[in-house]
């Protein structure tokens, strides 16, 4: 026993230096240049090694499939259905062409014109629009994630290492590493702004709550390893103005608010995320709904408009999809956000899935097997867009000006502009839809018939 005593001090001396050094390592590569927005250029030269990793491992996985006549699995980006965008009438006055020769002017119904609406139903279950929208998106190349690559077995004990050290890496270094730092940021984040706010209300507490805020957003940031490109920073949101996003995740919150200040919009929970609305709003006047408040319109309506009329508060931050898209396409935008008449500010991310997929599948994964997934990928990366501010033309009611939004984050972002509701995620499609198809329907005929009876 008394031989192991001077073993075990050393052991313990060893492992208190080399916390020691860890944490300063930390605080000084990591958490002050986080701190002052600085960079030392590391996660970019770490992103061009995993790069050059990827394209080597997708090439040894193409050419060990050759060598033994496997087949590759390649995801259809488009879609495996070549779609034209024609009108329904359109179509039907062409079946009709094509098969009994008849004009589209005939009045009476046609039974060829039963083939239009199967064919679209076939359409539509062997490639969905919608619903694959809901899923994480495939890659073509493998990023030494089993998750995220169907042709994902054995090629060779190389590249098996090769995976077998990137499984190391992430859960044995990363991980523990990015868990530090998300608790470190949380923590000053908490902590930060209920000093703040205890503050009188003035210049001084909100040039602190803003840089509070930022710091610690920063700080987490760094715990994803996010590699973030900012562009036309010029156009960043104002004050009294309303920032509108593509949505792809909870992080987009942090993604944008590490370069800029916004008022935060939702729903007051209960938990970790209760301490921290209720810390939040102590030092910043975050605009936080009770449950049984979500669902009255015209209170939302006249808080909203309540804090973009104050042009010294910050801008809201709100993402009108209302769910979670896998960054492919956006999805109809609410509404509420453009009927209050403020100035609305379009913001574009769109994230890179060759490190990692940011999308959050919220019917698959809860939070917390969300953020594991996110904390043992091997970086996120993307691009922001600050697009230029818009506001509603006199002609516009608010859901033509949400979709001209929408457009615009769309083309700027690369993203497919689609007009279905992102409540389909979880609801069945409204009878409305399938009334506005049968109203196209009706109108056709009924028009054609009241034209040709005028004639």
């Amino acid at each position: 026993m008394f031989f192991l005593l001077p073993f075990d001090s050393l052991v313990v001396n060893l492992l208190g230096i080399s916390i020691t050094v860890l944490f300063t390592l930390l605080l000084v590569f990591i958490i002050v240049p986080a701190i002052f927005g600085v960079s030392f250029g590391i996660r970019k030269v770490y992103m061009k090694t995993l790069l050059k990793i990827f394209q080597w491992a997708t090439l040894r996985i193409e050419r060990g499939a050759k060598e033994k006549n496997h087949p590759l699995y390649k995801p259809y980006v488009n879609g495996i259905i070549a779609k034209e965008p024609t009108s329904l009438e359109e179509e039907i006055k062409e079946i009709r062409r094509s098969g009994s020769g008849k004009a589209l002017d005939t009045p009476e119904f046609e039974l060829s014109d039963i083939f239009y609406f199967c064919r679209k139903g076939i359409e539509t279950i062997m490639d969905d629009e919608v619903t694959k929208r809901f899923s994480a998106e495939e890659l073509e190349s493998w990023n030494l994630l089993s998750r995220t690559n169907y042709n994902f077995q054995y090629i060779s004990l190389r590249l098996t290492v090769l995976w077998g050290l990137g499984v190391l890496i992430r859960y044995c270094f990363l991980l523990p590493l990015r868990i530090a730092l998300a608790f470190t940021g949380i923590s000053l984040l908490v902590t930060g702004t209920t000093v703040v706010g205890y503050l009188p209300n003035g210049r001084c507490k909100d040039f602190l709550s803003k840089h509070v805020h930022l710091m610690c957003y920063r700080i987490c940031v760094r715990a994803l390893t996010a590699i973030i490109t900012y562009h036309d920073r010029e156009n960043r949101p104002r004050n009294g103005g309303i920032c509108v996003a593509n949505h792809t995740s909870p992080i987009d919150v942090i993604i944008l608010a590490s370069d800029g200040y916004y008022a935060m919009v939702g729903q007051i929970h209960g938990g970790l995320m209760g301490v921290i609305q209720r810390a939040m709003v102590k030092a910043c006047p975050h605009v936080w709904f009770e449950r049984s408040e979500v669902k009255d319109r015209h209170l939302v309506a006249r808080r909203l408009t309540e804090h973009v009329q104050d042009k010294s508060k910050l801008p809201i931050l709100i993402f009108p999809e209302g769910t979670c898209i896998n960054n492919t396409s956006v999805m109809m935008f609410k509404k509420g956000s453009f009927e209050i008449g403020a100035t609305v500010y379009p913001v574009a991310i769109k994230y890179d899935p060759q490190f990692g997929d940011a999308f959050w599948n919220s019917s698959k994964y809860g939070m917390v097997t969300y953020l594991l997934r996110m904390m043992t990928s091997w970086a996120i990366v993307c691009s922001v867009w600050y697009l230029p501010p818009m506001t509603r033309q006199p002609e516009e009611d608010a859901v033509q000006f949400a979709n001209r939004v929408k457009s615009a984050i769309a083309r700027q972002g690369g993203l497919v502009d689609l007009l279905w509701d992102g409540g389909l995620k979880r609801e069945k499609v409204k009878d409305a839809f399938k009334e506005e198809q049968q109203k196209l329907y009706s109108k056709m005929i009924v028009g054609n018939h009241e034209d040709r009876s005028r004639s």
